[in-house]
């Protein structure tokens, strides 16, 4: 017996929908591209054939996304949308308004109808065991298909052997993390699918607690399970991520709460202080602030200016420290230096073309060259033209 229902649009009525899904066990609604395509004009004749892209939008009635436990998905337009995933205890008679808004790609025309999700209580709910198995070779749509989710219960409760069993929820491995799989040898996402049961775990399913499968693990090596036979001609399922939960085990983690220190007592309404507070007096606090920092950069500033100007040594002090030998030294080199400079301005160089005398065009007088006998020759240029 396959606890989790599929549910599907079929009906060509404008009312809402109402479907009764139970807590704690995964819910499916597929929405059906054949149906909406009747809501979009021109309407197409009995028997016409149609294939235009049409996508979905769904939220919560008066909010822009859906509630936290309800996923949706849909891989292309061209395909049809599924909403999936497994409500809670706490939503259990609340009736939950899901607005569904169809757009047609083509002639971008929309279509809205309201699904109306009335949660209902498990008298199962939760189931003490719960196994999640993750499924490498499969998408979360392809597993949402209630004949493959079937086959899949199918299998488990094969190696379970429980009294009842129900497909608690669904999730991608692209919500846990995963990476999008490379495009070639038709790679999968991978699905995680969680399961629940009454009885306790097989000993197929604990055969991946044994000390030599997690070494296998812990190496990236497949572990040895007996079972994995009959998964494998249809699902591939990575054993070293399988999770056992066993709830009856588990310690409740809920400690009464016992007013003491770090918790207030309930004092009712809050009342704000009144505007009868005396004023705090900041100026003393405004001098500390500048006067601390305003003496230790005066000090600071007089240690440097008597070790700049009252350390000084000077010349004398100098010439008197350095021996004779060396003060004769340098005087001669300084000597030398003066020397060099001034032979350097009084050398004889021969004077560009443009420098020499030449006659005036007009009256033939000679006119004296541009630079004087005292000029600096320094500063002419090295390239001197041929007389």
């Amino acid at each position: 017996m396959i606890p989790a229902t599929v549910y599907s649009i079929f009906s060509k009525v404008h009312s809402d929908r109402n479907v009764y899904p139970s807590a704690g066990v995964l819910f499916v609604h597929v929405l059906e591209r054949e149906y909406f395509k009747g809501e979009f004009p021109p309407y197409p004749k009995p028997g016409e054939i149609s294939n235009d892209p049409i996508t979905f939008n769904t939220n919560l009635m008066g909010y822009p996304d859906r509630p936290g436990w309800l996923r949706y998905i849909q891989r292309t337009p061209y395909s049809d949308g599924v909403l999936y995933g497994s409500p809670t205890a706490e939503n259990v008679g609340k009736p939950t308004i899901i607005e569904i808004t169809a757009y047609n790609r083509r002639t971008f025309e929309t279509a809205r109808h309201n699904l109306i999700i009335n949660i209902m209580s498990a008298e199962d709910f939760p189931l003490p065991y719960q196994a999640e198995f993750f499924i490498k070779n499969m998408n979360v749509e392809e597993m949402l298909a209630s004949e493959v989710l079937g086959d899949f219960l199918g299998a488990v409760k094969n190696v379970w052997q429980p009294e009842r069993l129900n497909a608690i929820n669904i999730t991608s491995a692209l919500d846990r993390g995963g990476r999008v799989p490379l495009p070639i040898n038709d790679l999968k996402e991978g699905v995680y699918v969680m399961v629940g049961a009454d009885v306790p775990f097989s000993s197929c399913l604990r055969e991946v607690e044994n000390p030599q499968n997690q070494l296998r693990c812990s190496q990236e090596m497949e572990p040895v399970i007996t079972c994995d036979k009959k998964f494998r001609a249809q699902f591939y399922i990575d054993w070293c991520k399988i999770s056992l939960v066993d709830k009856t085990k588990q310690v409740s983690t809920y400690q009464e709460v016992i007013r003491g220190e770090g918790i207030l007592p309930d004092g009712g309404e809050y009342k704000p202080p009144s505007d009868s507070l005396k004023s705090r007096d900041y100026y003393t606090d405004f001098l500390i602030t500048l006067a601390v920092p305003s003496a230790v950069a005066l000090v600071l500033f007089l240690i440097l200016a008597y070790i700049m100007c009252c350390r000084r040594e000077g010349v004398e002090k100098r010439n008197m420290q350095t021996p004779d030998i060396q003060l004769v030294h340098h005087s001669a080199i300084q000597k030398s230096t003066k020397e060099l400079r001034d032979m350097s301005k009084n050398r004889e160089i021969a004077w560009p073309l443009s420098t020499l005398p030449v006659f005036h065009p007009v009256t033939g007088e000679i006119i004296p060259p541009l630079h004087t006998d005292n000029y600096d020759s320094t500063n002419m240029p090295l390239m001197q033209t041929q007389q």
